[in-house]
């Protein structure tokens, strides 16, 4: 969850990394902390976000640096909890991102030799090193992580030493490669500017990086070669290019997003519909926002294919590894490719021998490594924490491997490449601003539901969530018949109720639980191809029947933007969230 960007080379260290630190604030931002090397080691440690620091041309020039952005997991946002954290003697700093098991073990047994000035997990790591430092540094890290149990990516430096140390297990860690210089992070877009050439560590492998860089299993102790790849996006793709905020930029983003998703290759996509259907049992494994996806999806392969999809939320998947066999296809969707539950999942699954196909959107990622095959939702980096036009693009794709399955590729890319035409109907300045309006008018309640039916039954979840993510009220999503079973009793006069009415088969029936929202009190806000009498404030959707969700939900994704706004909060970075949840 939080963010590492390291540099070794010619230029100033100190300015490099504190700008990829800020590149990398949607991983966390409750403190941040440089370490960087000339005669000793200084560290500079902060509470709060990293981009409100305007002093990084003050600090002393250095040609090595480690630097981290926070998301607490073990104590809160202070600077003592902040990293880097150090040894004892002040002369090793580590930076670290995931969670050490047995940390309480562990801090047990050092606090009888080592001073603890924090309360996080981290801070075992520098004095398990130092104790080991009779060995030589590279070595003392070895020993060190041969102790730790959990997720980490570690980077550790020495102020005696010239290399810098980094080791990953579940935890993304990419190298970059630039002219006599070598940067190190938790994501791409940290180091981005400087060079695109790119190792993507694998769980175990630890490098030291020095005049050269050499790789290393962990495991056997040996010297590995890896391949470079280029990453294809470009810098301007992770900057908000004159937007006020990468959440509506994203969100503006989806018309040519979604034509990307759609533009996969087409002999691939019916080999995997083959998989689909030949498959003894296929379950969609996802979190979040990408479970939303997979839940929207199954009904459309219910309508499309008469196919059974088993949708599960990853981090309850384990509990379902008894239906796994050799011919079950698990297909897990993530947008970073890095989500700890997925995963774990995906680990799950590969134990039992089930094949995985993974549908993700960050090149390089783990879970796309760990796949037997993969496709890519091709989003480009997706910087704001909740997510957005990865949602559409892996809708995109999974519908287009609905229509795939049922032998109607042609059909299905047709009707596909249509609804992202009319996406551009809603990213208009004059709808924008409507949706700008409802906000401002309903900024101050404190509750808010959201309903629909059968495929917009997962979009009003979807809906509920962008709400809570980012302008933190609270937020429901129901199915149109569930809110008078129980629910219907917090209604009172004025609760906004967003209704999702597609001109389909559910019509009659959503707009009847309309009616029953509205008769106790209920604010309606349509979201329809028509107005009816039973809204109070309509937003016009274009109709697209069975592929409304992929219209619907831009105006809830707006919504959620501008409620955000008007209640002064920013939605790149809401409180407590991070981008990549690599814990579980």
């Amino acid at each position: 969850m939080c963010g590492i960007i390291c540099y070794k080379g010619k230029k100033n260290a100190t300015e490099i990394v504190t700008d990829g630190l800020k590149r990398l604030e949607y991983r966390g931002y409750d403190s941040w902390g440089i370490a960087f090397k000339n005669d000793k080691l200084d560290i500079i440690k902060k509470v709060g976000k990293i981009g409100d620091f305007y002093g990084a041309s003050k600090l002393k020039e250095s040609h090595v640096a480690i630097g981290h952005t926070r998301w607490a997991t073990h104590g809160g946002a202070t600077e003592a909890n902040a990293h880097p954290h150090i040894s004892c003697d002040k002369k090793i700093a580590v930076v670290h991102n995931g969670i050490i098991e047995n940390f309480q073990e562990l801090r047990k047994e050092l606090e009888k030799r080592h001073k603890f000035v924090s309360e996080t997990d981290t801070e075992v790591i520098p004095h398990l090193i130092e104790e080991n430092m009779h060995l030589g540094f590279e070595e003392a890290v070895k020993a060190a992580l041969k102790r730790l149990e959990g997720n980490y990516a570690i980077v550790a430096v020495h102020e005696k030493e010239e290399k810098i140390i980094a080791a990953k297990k579940g935890s993304p860690l990419v190298l970059g490669l630039g002219d006599g210089e070598y940067f190190i992070a938790s994501d791409v877009p940290a180091f981005l500017k400087h060079t695109n050439k790119v190792i993507f560590l694998d769980d175990e492998e630890l490098v030291t990086i020095n005049k050269e860089i050499k790789i290393y299993s962990l495991k056997t102790n040996k010297e590995i070669k890896k391949e470079t790849s280029e990453i294809k996006w470009t810098l301007e793709q992770a900057q908000k290019n004159g937007y006020p905020h990468y959440m509506l930029k994203e969100i503006s983003e989806q018309k040519e997003t979604l034509k990307r998703a759609i533009n996969q290759d087409e002999k691939e996509i019916k080999k995997i519909a083959e998989e689909i259907n030949k498959g003894f049992g296929t379950f969609f494994v996802a979190c979040g926002t990408a479970y939303h996806a997979a839940l929207t999806a199954s009904y459309i392969f219910s309508k499309i294919t008469k196919k059974h999809i088993n949708v599960v939320l990853a981090s309850e998947f384990p509990s379902y590894e008894h239906f796994l066999t050799e011919k079950t296809l698990v297909i897990p969707i993530s947008q970073s490719g890095e989500t700890a539950d997925v995963l774990e999942a995906v680990k799950a699954a590969k134990e039992k021998k089930s094949k995985i196909i993974s549908i993700v959107n960050v090149t390089g990622s783990t879970l796309m490594r760990q796949s037997d095959v993969f496709f890519q939702t091709n989003a480009g980096p997706e910087i704001a924490v909740a997510s957005t036009k990865a949602f559409t693009s892996q809708l995109a794709l999974l519908t287009l491997l609905a229509y795939a399955c049922d032998g109607k590729f042609e059909e299905g890319k047709k009707v596909l490449e249509k609804t992202a035409g009319y996406t551009g109907e809603m990213l208009s300045k004059e709808f924008g601003e409507q949706i700008r309006k409802l906000a401002a008018k309903i900024k101050d309640k404190e509750h808010l539901f959201i309903i629909g039916r059968s495929v917009n039954y997962p979009i009003a979840l979807e809906t509920a969530l962008k709400i809570k993510e980012v302008s933190y009220i609270h937020a429901e999503g129901f199915a149109g018949g569930e809110l008078k079973h129980g629910t219907l009793a917090l209604i009172e006069q004025g609760t906004p109720c967003i209704v999702f009415a597609s001109d389909d088969d559910n019509k009659k029936e959503i707009l009847s639980n309309a009616m029953e929202i509205k008769a106790r009190g209920g604010y309606i806000i349509g979201i329809s191809p028509e107005n009816n009498e039973v809204f109070d404030y309509f937003i016009k959707v274009p109709d697209k029947g069975g592929l409304s969700p992929i219209i619907n939900i831009i105006p809830a994704q707006l919504l959620a933007y501008y409620l955000s706004v008007e209640r002064g909060h920013n939605p790149d970075t809401p409180k407590n969230l991070a981008k990549s949840v690599t814990v579980k």
